[in-house]
């Protein structure tokens, strides 16, 4: 499948829809404390989605139940939410949104302790987030799409971490999930030439064991498989003739 250039006013509905989800985000975050639910985190994201006019991108996607992705712990993407699964203090937490505006997708994530987390923990959301900045200074016109993917598993590595394989980013537009795939480290190859107007999910997935993981008998949620924690950091990316834009973060 080609990967699509976006034309002006495709990256004008998708700076807004990135713009809607950097909000849906920061709704969260400020609401996430030990006791809650993470179906709560589910009715609170979506309850903020539609309050800008917009589609869940997630609920009923290839059959997922429900608006947000919520992971603790050692989930490593696709959590399901549930009334039953009470946030405590000491956990870590991914949560991954997407929103439709005008019909075009975004789609981001972030992991965050809840309450006082411990030095691993701290350490891996950290390195997350890292690895992602670090992949993304080649999302520039002319470089190579693997480019962000070594560079996103060669620090997260080189940190001790594990990143996950089984997994990986994604092209966005009309739709959730288009070419090309983008993996989270190094391949044998370069990969296609970037182009301005690229738009791409870049989302590294980083344990803090080694990189096995398996999914439970729900269909949707991936774990480690060691057991060890996970964390997850994305943002809708536009290509450029010069530096990425990000359009799932306020400015």
């Amino acid at each position: 499948m080609p990967v699509s250039i976006k034309s002006q006013r495709e990256i004008e509905l998708m700076t807004e829809a990135g713009r809607i989800l950097a909000i849906v985000h920061e709704e969260i975050e400020k609401a996430l404390h030990p006791g809650m639910t993470t179906l709560d985190i589910d009715r609170l994201g979506e309850e903020v989605i539609r309050s800008y006019g917009c589609i869940p991108s997630f609920l009923n996607y290839n059959g997922y139940p429900a608006s947000i992705c919520v992971s603790v712990n050692d989930e490593v993407v696709h959590g399901i939410p549930s009334s039953k699964r009470i946030l405590k203090e000491g956990d870590i937490v991914g949560i991954d949104a997407g929103v439709i505006y005008k019909g075009y997708h975004s789609d981001a994530a972030r992991t965050h302790g809840i309450g006082k987390i411990n030095k691993e923990a701290e350490e891996l959301i950290k390195v997350t987030k890292e690895s992602f900045f670090e992949g993304i200074k080649y999302a520039k016109e002319g470089h190579y799409l693997f480019e962000i993917s070594a560079a996103i598993g060669r620090y997260a590595k080189e940190r001790g971490f594990g990143v996950v394989r089984d997994l990986c980013g994604h092209g966005i537009g009309v739709n959730l999930h288009e070419a090309p795939e983008i993996p989270n480290y190094e391949m044998n190859r370069k990969g296609m030439k970037l182009r301005a107007g690229m738009t791409l999910a870049i989302e590294p997935m980083i344990n803090a064991g080694n990189d096995q993981v398996d999914w439970l008998d729900d269909d949707w949620t991936v774990v480690t498989r060691d057991g060890s924690l996970s964390a997850h950091y994305e943002n809708t990316v536009l290509i450029t003739e010069n530096e990425p834009k990000l359009l799932t973060l306020l400015k």
